[in-house]
């Protein structure tokens, strides 16, 4: 007979799912589901509220990465209007979206991805977890959690709150950085830089470790999309959003306000959430690749020196597209780079110091208008009409998340076909684990 293997819920992600894998009665896959189970009525929520409201509400979307909500939201009011805030709130917001990125990506490879490389996937679940990485390597544990303090506290001082900022207005920021400020965060990103060259090393041992493993296991190709600005890794601003194809070459390039002529949502039954795809390809044939792994393939290189020799380190391994899921911790880490480059460009920058941050009059208008900012996890698309009184009448918000969720979906029929009907488990190279449990 056949038979269901249930995992629920899932852990280590942002919300509530469960993974079933359908096998027949001789062990074959026959289907594998990624279901979201809850939802969310975010975009009912904002309905019939004032837009300055709505920048305020949706932050509450997302506990880890509040801040890119913030911004994609306030770009979406400002585009509706037809504002354009002074240069130095755009690269205030930059750094806030920037210092996100690096607590960010260190929580994750630290408490999420390391623990089973570092303990070892063949470990028991329970040994599987931050506490174990934090009890057996101390120094690693304290540097992960003063590297997520630096970026925490610099998206504090920013946004005005540690979760949930609320300082990005329609026209600008409420509230400047001072020089004394600036002076005390350079302190810091020097320091976040020496911790994330420590990461980058014990990043490199884990990806050269398994190395095999990271090749082989959960590959698929599939299309990918994300941020850049003429071809340069971008998380926010001036940018267009970059499509490419499963072969490698870029298949679309438009401005973030067509995204509706280049991005659809097909409903899977088994889920409430939806799977986003590449319009022209149609579903599934352009499910895709969003967060790191989609950015930096897309990306024809780096912003800043060190993330960019990092970049080539990568692709001088795994190619481009590169098509491995494991990856994915791997490029997180070239980001994590770039992310720490870029903040002290920024707080180097006299703008950031400016006082002209905020617009003296904004109007309300009737518009619409697209807001896109790179999430942590991956591309982030607010759109929200808007009446003359500036109240909100319609939203269509896309999260980071969902562009990933049908790649999941395939990635787990993917390596459930591997491990089941390959046993491919059984001929990987696993090395020594560096924790011993």
């Amino acid at each position: 007979m056949s038979k269901e293997i249930v995992i629920e819920p899932a852990t280590r992600l942002e919300g509530h799912a469960k993974i079933v894998i359908k096998l027949d009665k001789n062990n074959k896959v026959e289907d594998a589901h990624f279901g979201v189970t809850v939802t969310r009525f975010f975009e009912k929520f904002v309905e019939g509220r004032l837009m300055e409201r709505v920048i305020r509400i949706v932050p509450r979307i997302c506990g880890i990465c509040p801040e890119a909500h913030h911004l994609a939201s306030v770009s979406a009011v400002e585009a509706a209007w037809g504002i354009t805030p002074p240069k130095a709130a755009l690269k205030l917001r930059d750094l806030l979206l920037q210092a996100k990125t690096i607590s960010s990506h260190a929580l994750h490879f630290y408490a999420l991805a390391a623990p089973d490389f570092l303990v070892g996937p063949l470990a028991e679940p329970q040994y599987r977890n931050v506490v174990t990485v934090i009890k057996h390597l101390p120094d690693a544990g304290k540097k992960a959690i003063e590297l997520m303090k630096i970026g925490q506290e610099l998206c504090f001082l920013i946004g005005g709150r540690a979760v949930h900022p609320v300082t990005s207005v329609p026209g600008g920021q409420s509230k400047p950085m001072t020089e004394e400020e600036r002076d005390e965060q350079l302190k810091r990103i020097d320091r976040a830089m020496e911790l994330t060259k420590f990461t980058v090393d014990l990043a490199k041992k884990v990806v050269g470790d398994y190395l095999d493993v990271i090749t082989k296991l959960g590959v698929f190709d599939s299309y990918y999309v994300g941020l850049a600005k003429e071809g340069v890794h971008t998380i926010f601003g001036d940018a267009t959003v970059r499509v490419m194809s499963p072969d490698g070459k870029i298949a679309a390039d438009f401005a973030k306000k067509d995204y509706l002529n280049y991005i659809a949502e097909h409903v899977a039954p088994h889920s409430y959430a939806t799977h986003i795809f590449f319009k022209p390809a149609g579903y599934p044939e352009g499910i895709w690749r969003a967060g790191p792994l989609g950015r930096i393939n897309v990306a024809d290189r780096m912003e800043t020196p060190l993330a960019q020799e990092a970049l080539k380190e990568f692709r001088d391994t795994v190619g481009r597209p590169c098509n491995a899921t494991l990856a994915y911790n791997w490029a997180r880490i070239v980001e994590l780079v770039e992310a720490v480059e870029k903040a002290k460009m920024l707080l180097e920058d006299p703008d950031i110091v400016s006082t002209d941050v905020k617009l003296a009059d904004v109007e309300p208008k009737e518009g619409n208008g697209v807001g896109i900012v790179e999430a942590p996890r991956g591309t982030l698309i607010h759109h929200y009409w808007s009446d003359e009184k500036g109240i909100c009448t319609k939203a269509n918000l896309i999260v980071a998340t969902n562009h990933n969720i049908a790649a999941v979906e395939k990635s787990f029929l993917v390596t459930a076909k591997q491990i089941f009907e390959e046993k491919i488990h059984e001929k990987l190279k696993l090395p020594e684990p560096m924790i011993k449990t």
